[in-house]
């Protein structure tokens, strides 16, 4: 791949939504849908609840067990995770070598023969390559062994207690529970920077599936790549782009990348509708969120923390639209407890709607030990 920057501004609108498309996200896990318009103002009218790589992504060095219950990213995570009270599930679409959208996080994908270990990059391969690997759909067919590289270089089998076949970005649109919002985030390589005839084809091939398939299904794109992030949101008009950003918890060449003073930047020059940030990086820069609601940006997260629920119901109070999440069942019950609809709370307290003297409350009591939690929170973050 060469290695060749570009603008966003040089590309020419090559808006591809159909004239017949709405510009409301609408989906019936929501009391309102999430409204978008030509003019890019957008809003996210509950606090949002969303399946990191479907059920959860898969730690297999993790003891915890619920980190390697379902193979991530695959129609079997996607749909368990609709059985949740949830809005949205993540996933991550890159596209093979002859154009076909396909989901999975890695930009390499591993096998082993006859003792020796492959690693083939997932865009130089074609489909029938890619669906090669891991669980077969045809019965007695055996797919290629299937390895993951840790964190720490270690290449372990990918094991998980219930498995399931790769799938391409259509089969998703076909197979899973509709009301479903799809988070699209668009993959690439953080070590490649791109040339913009690449990246414009690779959106649109992606787009074309989006538009053909997605009818009323609720969908945000995010990458974080801030070019790809920026071009999507140009190419059209029909959904909300948000850019992914570490929000500074690790340092990156592509300065854009390393703050969330800079991600506001991004999202304001390309007309971006939000920011997705790891938790860590708001947690260590609360004054940016006044900032990014200023600027009229939506603001979600994602990262280990949000496995927590006082760190989620921190960031509910902090004014965060929402949180991608692994524990679907914890996090997605906590947020039913802690933050309750007004009518409910109401009711509970003998309230009659009308009465504008006092105020719904919808604070969960905290234990003294939650409470120290909280307290410590934010300044250990700080020091790590």
């Amino acid at each position: 791949m060469a290695l060749k920057a570009f603008h966003v501004s040089d590309v020419p609108n090559l808006d591809q939504v159909p004239q017949s498309a709405s510009f409301s996200l609408y989906s019936t896990r929501f009391s309102k849908g999430l409204e978008l318009n030509r003019a890019a103002s957008f809003r996210i009218p509950k606090f949002l609840v969303i399946g990191h790589r479907g059920h959860g992504m898969n730690l297999l060095q993790s003891s915890d067990s619920r980190m390697k219950a379902i193979k991530e990213n695959s129609i079997l995570s996607f749909n368990s995770a609709a059985k949740f009270p949830i809005d949205f599930i993540e996933f991550d679409v890159q596209v093979t070598k002859d154009d076909c959208p396909v989901i999975f996080h890695d930009d390499f994908i591993l096998s082993e023969e006859n003792g020796t270990v492959f690693e083939k990059r997932v865009a130089e391969l074609c489909l029938a390559e890619f669906l090669r690997y891991g669980p077969q759909r045809e019965a007695g067919k055996d797919g290629k062994c299937l390895l993951r590289k840790t964190k720490d270089g270690k290449i372990v089998k990918w094991n998980v207690e219930i498995d399931d076949s790769l799938c391409t970005l259509e089969e998703a649109f076909h197979k899973v529970e509709p009301s479903l919002g799809f988070n699209i985030e668009l993959k690439f390589d953080d070590n490649i920077v791109y040339q913009q005839d690449h990246l414009t084809h690779v959106l649109q091939v992606i787009l074309q599936v989006v538009f053909e398939f997605a009818k009323d299904r609720p969908i945000i794109f995010s990458s974080f790549q801030p070019d790809a992030a920026q071009l999507v949101r140009k190419l059209q008009n029909n959904y909300p782009v948000f850019f992914l950003t570490n929000g500074g918890t690790e340092l990156c060449y592509d300065i854009r990348r390393n703050s969330l003073e800079e991600a506001i930047k991004v999202c304001l020059e390309g007309g971006l509708q939000g920011i997705v940030s790891e938790t860590k990086g708001v947690f260590r820069n609360p004054g940016a969120v006044p900032k990014i609601k200023e600027s009229k940006l939506s603001l979600l997260t994602y990262g280990k923390l949000n496995n927590v629920p006082e760190a989620v119901y921190m960031q509910h109070l902090m004014g965060i639209d929402g949180v991608i999440v692994d524990f679907l069942q914890e996090i997605s019950q906590a947020v039913a407890d802690m933050i309750k609809p007004a009518k409910a709370v109401n009711a509970e307290e003998g309230l009659s709607e009308g009465n504008g003297e006092t105020e719904a409350k919808s604070k969960l009591q905290f234990s003294q030990q939650e409470l120290s939690f909280l307290l410590k929170l934010i300044p250990e973050l700080i020091q790590h």
